[in-house]
């Protein structure tokens, strides 16, 4: 294989795990989540609630909350 194609392969295969990246964090709560260039941008605040869930769910399975 040429190596253009191969670089477009692993392009495309990079594209395609932003996505499901940015999919996953909005499932997991986060408020906004997008892909731009090379890049997944999340909301400052979805990503403090889903922080803050974390630290909860920690707090408990140590018997602090």
């Amino acid at each position: 294989m040429k190596v253009a194609v191969l670089a477009r392969m692993v392009e495309l295969r990079a594209a395609r795990r932003r996505g499901q990246v940015a999919e996953a964090m909005l499932a997991a709560g986060v408020e906004d989540a997008r892909v731009e260039g090379e890049a997944v941008l999340l909301s400052g605040r979805g990503m403090l609630r889903r922080w803050l869930g974390d630290l909860d769910l920690r707090e408990r399975v140590r018997g602090g909350g």
